[in-house]
């Protein structure tokens, strides 16, 4: 998988980062963060700069965020489960424990767990079909997955800058290590709504 993105992004640039990041989102397997980071690091010996990468990822990471959103807008729970479950759920790596995982962080979090959970591998794409299902206001979303990939984005293309040839290192630490990326957004949340209370409190 690894050989193919980088093949690709070498050959056709900002369009196969475009169509890398889609898919990414919409086939959760596909890891970003080798996309991203290897992006990041063609950027200092092909005419991609910092900020092609970014303009070509996030309008990628926008479609396929919004696909998976109005698939949940248009199926409920029954219907995408056997979705899940079927021949095309298969194909496109979807399994019902993450479509699971997605809907209980989205209602025991609301709204920003679609900004939240951009930090995160596998629900960072998922969160939008509960998000669609819900019927959470697409202004709402929109911004929410914009600030989030904004972020997400940007920071590991500027760490695949920053590492250059060994920029397959950050990739693979955080495929290694995602819970701990789990848990450190955990914490962040928990800081948040602790601040939150104290604010309504004083």
């Amino acid at each position: 998988m690894q050989n193919i993105i980088v093949r690709l992004t070498s050959d056709y640039g900002g369009i196969a980062i475009f169509f890398l990041i889609a898919l990414e989102n919409i086939f959760p397997p596909i890891p970003s963060e080798v996309i991203l980071t290897f992006s990041g690091f063609a950027t200092t010996y092909t005419k991609l700069n910092f900020f092609s990468v970014l303009l070509f990822s996030t309008l990628g990471s926008m479609f396929g965020a919004i696909v998976l959103y109005l698939l949940g807008n248009y199926l409920d729970s029954t219907k995408l489960k056997k979705l899940v479950k079927s021949k095309l759920g298969l194909i496109l790596h979807l399994k019902v424990e993450n479509i699971d995982k997605a809907n209980d962080w989205f209602l025991n979090k609301g709204n920003k767990t679609v900004l939240f959970c951009r930090f995160i591998p596998v629900v960072r794409s998922l969160i939008s079909i509960p998000a669609g299902m819900s019927k959470m206001r697409l202004t709402k979303f929109f911004i929410y997955t914009l600030i989030g990939t904004l972020i997400w984005n940007s920071t590991l293309i500027s760490l695949g800058i920053v590492m250059g040839s060994n920029w397959n290192k950050i990739s693979d630490f955080i495929s290694n290590f995602s819970n701990y990326f789990l848990v450190f957004i955990l914490l962040i949340i928990v800081i948040f709504i602790i601040k939150k209370v104290k604010g309504k409190n004083s």
